[in-house]
């Protein structure tokens, strides 16, 4: 307990620490695009006095040619766009700016409107002694510092998602060791009862039991001894064999059918050929029995259920379609989620597992094919025909 608090706690604080730090970042870049900004409409207001004094300096034959000088460094230092205009917006000069961009009056407006969305516009004397404004953008080393926090938040995300996936895989593998500890643990437990019911099934065979009885009891041990199969795997690569699907399906079919509620009405639609795949049969025949559970759950006992083998060139596609409640589309992926469910019992392991045991272990491809709100749902197994 006291190590999970620790450990909470480390992680919290370090969240904290980077949501400060990255905070301070933002707020001095914030901080040093405002400076620079401000030390930019410096430079324009110098730019405006110099324009006055070198315009007066134009008549004033005792010009101070220092004054001139001034103007000429700060023109080519000066890299953001200008625009110079009267009272009437007529043009007087520009800089940094295309000659393009104002050649009709609609478009010297449009570039106005820009510059003066960025900076304020500066009022100037003119030669005429009249007023005119200079308007200016921002300068292109300005424009680059602005969109440095959008880039810098931009990597953050990015490292946040990084550690967030790392984070969940991380937790992923833990619950996999968890539940395939479970598993081979389950798988043991179940083991030692079997072997008893074994021997007394040899006994109830000397006691003169009716053959009948022996078979079912058999037919169930079989059962079982699958079941502790199926959870002995779970945790390491099966192995596959090259088996027919069809007879495989019909199995798994015939089984749940005996054991089923007669409220179901079972159908079976399969082709008469064979059709070789590649399956760890013990595993199948789990996704089978989950999926037709699940669809005699959904039917709450009473309905149609329907088996149907496709086959093509590529593929065997088994549906399981049943007449029960019926699957949201917002939840078609959600119900292959790890502790997914709608009923008021159970885990919701049954349909992950099936996802599991086709997608990875047999390279296939399962989903709800369709599915209507009180009318059913059709789950749909995809597999690679071995040719």
């Amino acid at each position: 307990m006291t190590l999970s608090f620790n450990r909470n706690l480390t992680r919290w604080l370090i969240i904290l620490a980077s949501f400060i730090i990255i905070s301070l970042i933002l707020w001095n870049t914030y901080s040093f695009f405002q400076k620079f900004k401000a030390e930019e409409r410096t430079k324009m207001e110098t730019w405006t006095f110099s324009y006055e004094e070198f315009s007066s300096n134009l008549i004033d034959p005792e010009a101070d040619i220092n004054v001139i000088a001034e103007k000429i460094v700060l023109d080519t230092t000066m890299t953001a766009p200008m625009l110079l205009l009267d009272k009437n917006n007529g043009i007087i000069s520009f800089r940094n700016i295309d000659s393009s961009e104002v050649q009709s009056p609609s478009a010297t407006l449009k570039i106005m409107n820009q510059l003066m969305s960025e900076n304020i516009p500066l009022e100037v004397e003119l030669l005429n002694k009249e007023r005119g404004k200079l308007y200016y953008g921002n300068s292109p080393l300005l424009n680059k510092l602005k969109y440095y926090p959008l880039a810098l938040i931009l990597i953050i995300l990015l490292f946040a998602g990084v550690v967030y996936f790392f984070y969940r895989s991380t937790k992923n593998a833990e619950q996999n060791k968890l539940w395939t500890g479970m598993a081979k643990e389950t798988a043991h437990q179940i083991g030692t009862p079997l072997s008893s019911l074994v021997g007394w099934t040899e006994i109830l065979k000397s006691e003169n039991v009716k053959d009948e009885y022996i078979t079912e009891i058999e037919k169930d041990i079989t059962r079982l001894q699958t079941i502790t199969d199926r959870f002995s795997k779970i945790g390491s690569i099966p192995t596959l064999e090259t088996v027919d699907v069809v007879q495989e399906t019909q199995l798994s079919y015939d089984y749940l059918k005996t054991r089923s509620s007669k409220l179901i009405d079972f159908e079976i639609d399969a082709p008469e050929e064979s059709i070789m795949v590649n399956l760890n049969q013990q595993l199948y025949s789990w996704t089978i029995e989950n999926l037709v559970k699940n669809a005699i759950d959904a039917m709450k006992g009473k309905g149609k259920l329907k088996v149907e083998i496709l086959n093509s060139d590529k593929y065997v596609k088994i549906n399981i379609t049943d007449t029960g409640k019926g699957i949201p589309k917002t939840q078609f992926s959600k119900i292959f989620e790890p502790g997914f469910t709608s009923k008021k019992r159970g885990w919701g392991l049954g349909l992950s597992l099936a996802k599991r045991i086709i997608e990875d272990y047999h390279d296939g491809r399962i989903k709800v094919l369709s599915s209507e709100i009180g009318k059913g749902t059709t789950m749909q197994i995809s597999l690679k025909r071995n040719h």
